[in-house]
């Protein structure tokens, strides 16, 4: 019997969650990778529109905002190993609702309770930087400074993010009195080929990112940090990429491995979930 890889796909807006699973799902149709199909898929709508569009050279729009759907693939590697990957696509405002609203709808508890591994969706190049509340000193706040910048200043995008991983990990009820093994915890640097840097994505997330950084490492035993970028290269929503057309959107896109090695096979940072085991 196939084992169950429910993936939770965690990604805010604009950071290329569904073209990714498009360009999966068209590695997994034409077996151009580490992973393929090894059955009928569910629930494919979101996905083919995605994927039409890429096949003209274009983008897709984004995902409507109260839009979410889970999609079933039944995927196997070379090494015969099998999984059901259960992958969603939401509107990505989702994923900021549920830190400003502090409330997690039904779909969302339900695939958090049951997800073997959470995937994190990260856009660097559109993450803010600036200081936070968090981040600057204490010192820096006296008296009306005080009133005044607790109104003007909100959490920055990767303190959210952390109590986006507290809230779920509270919902799913995981103790961390030590590093988990369980979900696992993959990091994608969405949009890689925008950044224009030959770091490791590792160390690239440790210096951009070091307060998400240091709280992933102290709560996860093996975190891992791959780039990725889904389509290789910008695309308009109205103007077709004639190149893209011709050579298919699986001539496109590539992921950087943690050693810094970059491959076009997109599908690996999921097999290396099978690869892994549970």
């Amino acid at each position: 019997m196939a084992t169950q890889h429910s993936i939770l796909l965690i990604g805010e807006s604009n950071v290329g969650k569904t073209h990714y699973g498009a360009q999966l799902l068209k590695r997994l149709m034409v077996q151009a990778g580490a992973l393929r199909m090894s059955g009928a898929a569910t629930n494919l709508e979101a996905f083919s529109t995605a994927l039409s569009c890429l096949t003209e050279g274009m983008a897709t729009d984004h995902t409507p905002a109260t839009s979410y759907v889970e999609s079933i693939w039944p995927i196997a590697d070379g090494e015969g190993r099998t999984a059901e990957l259960v992958w969603p696509d939401y509107g990505g405002e989702q994923v900021r609702n549920l830190v400003t609203q502090r409330r997690i709808p039904a779909a969302w508890r339900d695939r958090v309770v049951g997800a073997t591994d959470w995937v994190v969706l990260i856009r660097l190049h559109s993450m803010r930087a600036e200081d936070d509340l968090f981040s600057r000193p204490l010192t820096s706040f006296t008296g009306t400074a005080l009133a005044e910048d607790s109104k003007s200043h909100e959490p920055s995008d990767q303190a959210r993010t952390i109590e986006l991983l507290q809230m779920l990990l509270y919902l799913a009820q995981f103790h961390l009195e030590s590093p988990l093994a369980k979900p696992r915890l993959t990091i994608l640097l969405s949009c890689w080929d925008e950044l224009g840097t030959k770091e490791l994505p590792g160390d690239l997330i440790a210096s951009r990112l070091p307060l998400l950084w240091s709280f992933v490492r102290s709560n996860w035993a093996a975190p891992v940090v791959m780039g990725l970028s889904a389509l290789e290269r910008s695309l308009s929503t109205t103007e077709p990429d004639q190149e893209y057309a011709i050579q298919g959107p699986e001539g496109f896109g590539f992921v950087v491995l943690p050693d810094g090695t970059q491959t076009k096979d997109i599908t690996l940072p999921i097999q290396q979930l099978l690869a892994n085991g549970m």
